[in-house]
């Protein structure tokens, strides 16, 4: 069997923690192969300015679509939408923190009014303004190491990330600050992986066994709000839905890029009416679109 992932640090530690899961089920070698995907190859501009669909999916949809491996592993978050051709979400192993955290020397109430945030992320911008933080944002590129880094030699005074990825690399001492999720509203499916492979793929049964199903119902209903409202990384739109027992709560709300609430909903029911709870949500907002 063999697995594409993207070359970073993270998406390398993210799919061998796949292998890892796997090996645990079935007794068969999986092979790693590093592609490299046009989201790798940008390196000087704000995500959301870049009107490319899948920008750091395409080329690993491609050597699915082709079997040149098996399956690929994607933080779930930088999926688009509707996947390419035949290939599906075919597993969603447990989730990590979807919540949003802050690097900094300064805690997030101290940080003083100018002090330079560094992120690419439109709805971590808008976040920031709709909190009232009268700072200067500036783009920020780079690998987890790389933006920490920054940070850490002044460059920035502080920049925002994905819990999720510090607590795989085994970070988590840098943060500062963890951000509840009504606070600072993660992306749809934050903190969460994809296994994607073709419908007809002949280990599709075996990847299936990867599934975690409170973290499947999560992604259901944030994947549906997405879906339903038709807005990408253009929006600033943030996400969240948390099993709690046999229960779902999904929250959603959207800003204008200066911070000003365009929608929010919230909706409580059924774990097993994940995606009909996200569509609710959306056509709730969807007039204020």
């Amino acid at each position: 069997m063999k697995v594409g992932t993207r070359g970073s640090n993270l998406a390398v530690t993210q799919t061998k923690s796949i292998i890892s899961q796997l090996s645990k089920i079935i007794n068969e070698e999986i092979d790693m192969e590093i592609i490299k995907t046009t989201g790798d190859k940008i390196t000087d501009s704000q995500l959301y300015s870049i009107d490319v669909k899948g920008i750091f999916t395409k080329e690993l949809d491609k050597a699915v679509l082709e079997e040149d491996v098996d399956f690929a592993v994607h933080s779930l978050k930088d999926l688009p939408t509707e996947l390419a051709g035949d290939l599906e979400i075919v597993a969603v192993p447990e989730r990590e923190s979807p919540n949003d955290v802050l690097i900094s020397s300064h805690k997030w109430d101290e940080l003083p009014e100018g002090a330079s945030i560094g992120t690419s992320s439109l709805r971590r911008e808008a976040f920031c303004n709709y909190h009232g933080k009268k700072l200067s944002i500036k783009p920020i590129r780079g690998n987890i190491d790389t933006r920490i880094k920054k940070v850490i030699s002044g460059e920035y005074d502080a920049t925002i990330m994905a819990e999720a990825g510090l607590n795989r690399l085994g970070l988590a001492h840098h943060i500062k600050e963890v951000f509840p999720v009504d606070y600072f509203t993660p992306a749809a499916g934050q903190g969460a992986l994809a296994v994607v492979a073709r419908h007809d793929s002949s280990v599709r049964k075996t990847l299936e066994k990867l599934n975690h199903f409170n973290s499947v119902q999560e992604i259901a209903a944030e994947k549906a709000v997405l879906a339903e409202l038709g807005v990408g990384c253009q929006w600033p739109l943030g996400v969240s839905a948390k099993a709690n027992g046999n229960k779902l709560d999904v929250y959603s709300i959207l800003l204008t890029k200066e911070g000003n609430v365009l929608s929010e909903a919230k909706l409580s029911g059924s774990i097993n009416d994940a995606e009909k709870l996200g569509k609710d949500v959306a056509k709730i907002m969807e007039d204020y679109v």
